[in-house]
């Protein structure tokens, strides 16, 4: 099964609903521009279709697995998060005076829409590492900040988010779910 990216769809979104356009003339998004936007969108569409789509399958088969102490990914899964992180798209709504450019949420959120669709698992780790980044931008220290971000930006470091309180009595490791049919 292949996927092929909704661009047009996600532009008309950005446009018509989220508001790209006002944000722009607004002058809070800095030199970006409607064609600068449909590129980024045209990209990540393209990367998304040649480079993630083809590892969804596998990803789901395979899987991570632990191996000596060291998380071991399926093949090929390296190679493009190296690639991915060298065209710089984990760095999109990044603050600039840490590698990042800086621009607007609406714009990476929509990206991570087009990662999100082509291979759930591979945009997980951008996902929590965005939340990350944006904590430590907006309440972090300037000490923390500058340990922290420029690795989290670049995608050298990644984030992540723990669910789990076995104290607590919400070890979600325990967690068991059935379906059940209903008469409807």
């Amino acid at each position: 099964m292949t996927y092929q990216a909704p661009t047009q769809d996600i532009m008309h979104a950005l446009k018509s609903i989220a508001g790209i356009g006002e944000l722009i003339e607004s002058g809070l998004a800095g030199d970006l521009d409607a064609d600068v936007v449909g590129a980024i969108i045209e990209e990540a569409g393209k990367f998304a279709n040649e480079q993630l789509a083809p590892l969804n399958h596998l990803g789901d088969v395979v899987g991570a697995k632990l191996i000596d102490g060291k998380v071991v990914f399926p093949e090929g899964w390296d190679e493009v998060y190296r690639q991915w992180t060298g065209a710089g798209w984990g760095a999109l709504p990044g603050p600039a005076e840490f590698g990042g450019q800086g621009l607007p949420l609406v714009l990476s959120m929509a990206v991570s829409e087009i990662w999100q669709s082509a291979c759930t698992a591979f945009s997980l780790n951008p996902l929590l590492t965005q939340g990350v980044v944006e904590a430590l931008a907006l309440r972090g220290s300037e000490k923390l900040k500058n340990i922290y971000l420029p690795k989290l930006v670049s995608g050298e470091w990644s984030g992540t988010m723990q669910l789990t309180e076995p104290q607590s009595g919400s070890d979600l490791r325990f967690l068991k779910t059935k379906a059940v049919p209903q008469d409807d």
